[in-house]
């Protein structure tokens, strides 16, 4: 919605402008030569001005008058579709015309023109020019592309964690049932009783990854940054995954300790490997290793996990850090996880100022590299010796070397 002084201030340029064009009015010669005289030191005059002011606002804005002529408009109102070839949108003429009628009206266009991530999304409102001269109605029309984006946006995600929180508590539901009917016997309830614990703190799981996720993506500030040792956030990511890799059959294996520090919340660089972590044990086959390296590369220190798993179809590469996507559905499940782990990976690094990486093939493994800037004081202690680096996205023979390892 437009605010009234908006909305007044460009109808009263607007009235003036199109006073000129249409010549409804012509001020006295007097007047015209004083006010003149009172701009001629800025080199432009109030209509050149208001026509000035007009021609620059991100509103597009179009006049036309009761026979859908197009008198005066912006060239924002042909970018957004608003006037094409001095003709007045279908949609839009429609609402001037019941702004002719004397009243205000709002309306959306559907232009054809495509924008990145999706269509263009137009709204407008319609409105008489002037009670004294009821010929003309003015249009205006802005680009509502990133809220319209946003919208679907969250109705995905309202959706996605509709469904998500339906399977543990459907579960939960059955399991309950099943307990009640097998109250004589110990031995069953005491297996139902398992499995529900099982759900609930796969729900719990899932409500503290929400939790999580919106506070990295909301307007909360995150804890003063300090400057953080590495090798703590490699060793404390693989004491919280330890015994769930032993009881899988894989090995967890680091380089030496690096001294490299970066400055940063501790708490969660280690949830963002941990995560990393976990979704390379999930994915990986029984008896291979899941390996964690660092080093300085530039400006940024890089933890990269490399796991001998499934792979990721190139396809779904780039989505694999949306929220609740999942590569493998069913492996996913099966493991409990909550579709959200790589998306709060995702934010954790964003509000680092660093960045998350993957490379991938199917039947081969991964590689997750997440990229932290270092300690500036660090950078200059490193200056003489060159980095041993490789690319977020390696080559394949690098990779293919490191999985041989």
């Amino acid at each position: 919605m437009f605010s009234a002084l908006l909305l007044a201030g460009v109808l009263s340029g607007l009235a003036l402008a199109v006073g000129v064009v249409v010549g409804v009015r012509v001020a006295p010669r007097l007047t015209e030569r004083r006010q003149r005289a009172a701009t001629e030191w800025a080199g432009i005059t109030v209509a050149q001005m208001l026509q000035r002011i007009i021609a620059l606002m991100p509103l597009g804005v179009a006049v036309v008058d009761s026979h859908r002529d197009v008198v005066y408009l912006n060239e924002r109102a042909k970018e957004l579709g608003l006037v094409r070839d001095r003709q007045l949108d279908d949609q839009a003429w429609r609402s001037a015309q019941q702004a002719l009628g004397g009243e205000d009206i709002e309306f959306d266009l559907a232009p054809a023109k495509r924008v990145a991530g999706g269509r263009l999304s137009v709204h407008g409102y319609a409105r008489l020019l002037s009670e004294e001269d009821r010929r003309f109605a003015v249009v205006f029309v802005h680009d509502q592309s990133d809220h319209a984006r946003m919208e679907a946006v969250r109705r995905d995600f309202v959706a996605n964690v509709s469904h998500e929180l339906k399977t543990p508590v459907g579960a939960m539901a059955l399991l309950a049932e099943a307990l009640l009917a097998s109250h004589d016997d110990p031995e069953t309830v005491r297996r139902f009783a398992e499995k529900v614990l099982v759900e609930a703190n796969r729900l719990g799981d899932m409500v503290a990854s929400l939790i999580e996720l919106s506070r990295l993506q909301g307007a909360e500030r995150l804890p003063n940054m300090t400057e953080v040792d590495v090798d703590t956030i490699v060793s404390e990511a693989i004491s919280r995954h330890k015994v769930a890799a032993d009881n899988a059959d894989i090995e967890l294996r680091t380089d030496a300790p690096s001294g490299l520090r970066v400055l940063g919340d501790e708490t969660l660089l280690v949830t963002a490997l941990a995560n990393l972590m976990s979704n390379a044990i999930a994915y990986s086959h029984r008896g291979t290793p899941v390996t964690i390296s660092r080093r300085l590369r530039g400006n940024n220190v890089e933890i990269a996990v490399t796991d001998r798993g499934i792979g990721i179809a190139l396809e779904d590469q780039e989505r694999v850090f949306e929220r609740f996507f999942r590569g493998d559905k069913a492996r996913s499940r099966a493991t409990g996880g909550s579709g959200l782990g790589l998306a709060i990976v995702k934010h954790v690094a964003a509000n680092h100022n660093g960045s998350i990486g993957v490379w991938s093939k199917p039947g081969t493994g991964s590689t997750f590299t997440l990229s932290i800037p270092a300690v500036s004081a660090q950078l200059d202690d490193e200056q003489v010796e060159e980095p041993r680096v490789r690319d977020v996205r390696p080559i394949r023979s690098q990779r293919e070397e490191e999985l041989s390892r």
